[in-house]
């Protein structure tokens, strides 16, 4: 290791109720900013973070009192620093804030991005949000949205918010809608798809989700918003929230996602693209949550080269 990177002494952090329920690796990787997941995790194995003065697993979660170690890190030059954002990002993601008040944050996040860093990804949408508002003292994904996917994501401010929002999200008390444009023509009749998912790694390492009697149980329910020659444009309402279930469900269906390159077939992706569509056609358009004791609902409007898509699929041959 590098004698000349940068070192950062010891500290004693005490834990308030902002922090209270939190993964201690989570709190390490909002706390030590440009440190590598892979040295926090390195920090925890070896016991050179203590809480109250004790070795802990990534996994244990925070309570209010309790004071946590961090030991001093020495950074070499090649592990970097800062998470660095650009800055045509960090204008995108400005002007991409649907809501925002002392507690949450709802983003309209574009494809491509994905939430959070990790496999083969240095920077998420969480990690540039914490570069850009350094002075936040807690910000944290309420839920996920594929790298792929675009529209409305929640991050909390507030861990009371993260709390709240999470049990809804156990219930019904979130209403999430998407669009997604998927192969041939989707029967009017039927309206949902409830088959258990299972995810699984290939030999190759990718991850890929599977339907599965041994799954865990999952329903979406869709709504046929337009037909075009050879596809369909449907509204999706995940009532569950498994991984790439939207993705699953309609190929299970036989409607595979335009543009998914993962669950879509190769002929039927080759015709999208030769047609111009150079992304997966599924977005989080509308989310409906209880807030402040009332219901709010924010839409995000359907991407401009998702919009031209439709428009080119509307001319007639």
């Amino acid at each position: 290791m590098n004698d000349q990177g940068n070192v950062t002494g010891v500290r004693l952090m005490d834990i308030d109720a902002n922090s209270d329920g939190q993964r201690v690796d989570n709190f390490l990787l909002r706390e030590l900013k440009g440190v590598p997941k892979s040295r926090i995790y390195r920090l925890l194995r070896k016991g050179e973070v203590r809480v109250n003065k004790g070795r802990v697993k990534a996994e244990y979660r925070l309570q209010s009192g309790d004071q946590v170690r961090i030991p001093p890190i020495r950074m070499s030059e090649d592990e970097g620093g800062e998470v660095s954002v650009s800055t045509g990002l960090a204008d995108r993601l400005a002007g991409a804030i649907l809501f925002e008040d002392e507690s949450l944050i709802v983003i309209d996040k574009p494809s491509g991005l994905a939430v959070h860093g990790g496999s083969g990804v240095s920077l998420g949408l969480i990690e540039a949000l914490r570069s850009l508002r350094p002075e936040a003292r807690f910000l944290e994904l309420v839920h996920r949205l594929d790298r792929d996917t675009s529209g409305c994501i929640m991050v909390a401010k507030k861990r009371s918010a993260l709390l709240a929002l999470h049990e809804a999200l156990r219930g019904d008390g979130i209403d999430k809608r998407y669009l997604a444009l998927v192969t041939g023509v989707w029967p009017k009749n039927r309206a949902e798809v409830a088959v258990p998912l299972e995810k699984n790694t290939l030999k190759s390492g990718e991850r890929v989700v599977r339907v599965s009697a041994t799954g865990k149980e999952a329903l979406t329910r869709f709504a046929v918003q337009e037909v075009f020659a050879g596809a369909t444009l449907v509204e999706a309402r995940p009532v569950t929230g498994r991984t790439h279930q939207i993705r699953v469900h309609a190929q299970y269906a036989g409607h595979p996602i335009a543009g998914d390159d993962k669950y879509c077939d190769r002929a039927a992706d080759e015709r999208f693209r030769q047609l111009g569509l150079r992304r997966l056609f599924l977005h989080a358009h509308t989310l409906d949550i209880p807030w402040r004791g009332a219901r709010m609902v924010l839409r995000a409007p359907l991407p401009s080269e998702l919009k031209a898509f439709l428009q080119t699929l509307r001319k007639p041959l």
